[in-house]
């Protein structure tokens, strides 16, 4: 029972003293933002290229299975592309906005 009370005082003691830390130096500043902003332009991409490969595979599939309903599935395939692409789209506005 000894052992954990002293654990816990150590952590509380390492707990105030990370503030002390926390100054950070002057001498290069890391722009995180456009660290980040690339990663998540990165994801989005990766993201919208599976997402549309899967949805024309299903619409190949679909047509494939039943030819006659051509101009339905053509019409839900193309309004789910311009959805999907318009996340890579917000995402690249949101960058733009942001990173300076």
């Amino acid at each position: 029972m000894r052992k954990l009370s002293y654990m816990f005082m150590a952590l509380s003691l390492l707990c105030f003293a990370e503030p002390a830390f926390a100054q950070g130096g002057a001498s290069s500043p890391v722009n995180w933002v456009a660290i980040a902003a690339g990663f998540s332009m990165a994801i989005a991409s990766a993201v919208c290229g599976l997402a549309q490969g899967r949805a024309t595979a299903a619409a190949a599939e679909a047509l494939g299975r039943n030819p006659a309903a051509r101009s339905g599935i053509q019409f839900a395939l193309i309004l789910g592309l311009a959805l999907i692409e318009s996340l890579a789209l917000y995402t690249l506005v949101i960058i733009f906005a942001k990173v300076k």
